[in-house]
């Protein structure tokens, strides 16, 4: 008599999902690094090093966090290497080299994007992934190897510094002439919706 039990069904091989995560974890590493041919050798290697590791990948996991980690760790060990490195970290050679904005809006976006470059790499990377990213105080303390509480604070700070930064007083309206994904890394909640 024939075993009459459905079939088992396989675990899709995590390297399937790679490719359809590449957009997110190129949009992750030009927002740490602030320079897209950086960026794009981060993710080389984060890929590089994810498929040579995936057999310490757990399925049960989230693949994009884990991912997301690979290329946080990968572009802080790049900074340690670099570190003596001269870098345009004001973004003085870098605004000579933009076009003037022609409305209002370009010039505030402008005025934003300048003060996010001047953030340091941990506010700006806690504003990406709980801001722009969506990810959860939770999810993100775990991406960033740190205490819940650490990235909230992080966040608040960020949000402070970014204000300050945009000559902001306190209460003034941080959104007019600001589009609604700089509006949402700005004043995203650091707690999760219940």
């Amino acid at each position: 008599m024939k075993d009459q039990s459905p079939p088992a069904q396989a675990v899709p091989d995590p390297r399937e999902q790679l490719a359809a995560l590449l957009p997110n974890l190129r949009a992750f590493a030009i927002s740490l690094s602030r320079n897209v041919v950086l960026a794009d050798d981060i993710v080389q290697e984060t890929i590089l090093k994810a498929w040579s590791n995936m057999d310490k990948f757990d399925p049960a996991t989230n693949l994009e966090a884990w991912l997301f980690t690979i290329l946080r760790n990968t572009y802080y060990s790049f900074l340690r290497k670099t570190r003596r490195e001269v870098q345009d970290s004001d973004g003085v050679f870098a605004g000579s080299l933009s076009e003037a904005p022609a409305h209002d809006s370009r010039l505030a976006y402008g005025d934003f994007q300048r003060a996010f470059d001047q953030l340091s790499p941990e506010h700006r990377e806690v504003l990406i992934l709980i801001g722009a990213s969506g990810y959860s105080v939770e999810e993100a303390a775990k991406m960033m190897a740190v205490a819940p509480g650490t990235v909230k604070s992080r966040a608040s700070r960020a949000r402070k510094r970014l204000s300050e930064l945009m000559g902001l007083a306190e209460g003034e309206d941080l959104f007019s002439g600001i589009s609604g994904v700089t509006a949402a890394v700005i004043s995203r909640p650091t707690t999760p919706a219940t």
